[in-house]
């Protein structure tokens, strides 16, 4: 007996073990995959982010590609004649979005660029539209890409690939004209 003892506790014992094992395994909460919400989609979070700075609605941001385009340039610093992320110049930010966005090659500095174009009155510009300049010059010197809501985007000299808006006192002054790449040019 006392063998059989000593080994019907260890039994015993070693049965406890395997149900306490069992019952702490199937004992935790279930984790329900649907109940986890997945990361935020990127469309979404560039539509919440470009509508914000634009100072319009969520759901006419719908040209992901150009707003994705515009997200991965802002900040780019400003560098005349440089057409790469280590520095751009207005011309040559409007010709690579052009190529991304609209799959449309354009060529030529700001002026050539102007030549290009049908004229667009400040009323009907469009998103993608090109917004030219005459800073301190009798020609026209700088080009942006109009959005939305009186915004465009452009490479400033100062602060690189940004957003700025058509009724800023600077660019109130020193805007010349809209134009439109037409689908067949």
């Amino acid at each position: 007996m006392y063998t059989t003892r000593p080994f019907n506790a260890i039994l015993t014992s070693f049965g406890l073990s395997i149900l306490i094992l069992l019952a702490s395994c199937t004992g935790r909460p279930k984790i329900n995959h649907t109940e986890i919400s997945p990361a935020p989609d990127k469309t979404l979070l560039l539509q919440q982010k470009y509508a914000s700075a634009l100072g319009t609605d969520i759901l006419l941001i719908n040209n992901i590609t150009l707003y994705s385009f515009i997200d991965d340039w802002i900040g780019t610093p400003y560098l005349y004649g440089g057409k790469t992320k280590l520095g751009i110049d207005c011309s040559a930010f409007t010709e690579t979005l052009y190529k991304n966005v609209y799959n449309k090659e354009l060529k030529g500095s700001s002026r050539d660029l102007f030549t290009q174009c049908d004229p667009v009155s400040p009323d009907q510009l469009k998103e993608g539209d090109l917004v030219f300049f005459r800073i301190e010059s009798e020609s026209v010197s700088h080009v942006g890409v109009y959005l939305t809501n009186g915004k465009f985007v452009h490479a400033t000299t100062k602060k690189g690939v940004m957003i700025d808006d058509l009724k800023e006192t600077y660019y109130t002054k020193y805007y010349y004209k809209g134009g439109r790449i037409e689908k067949s040019k």
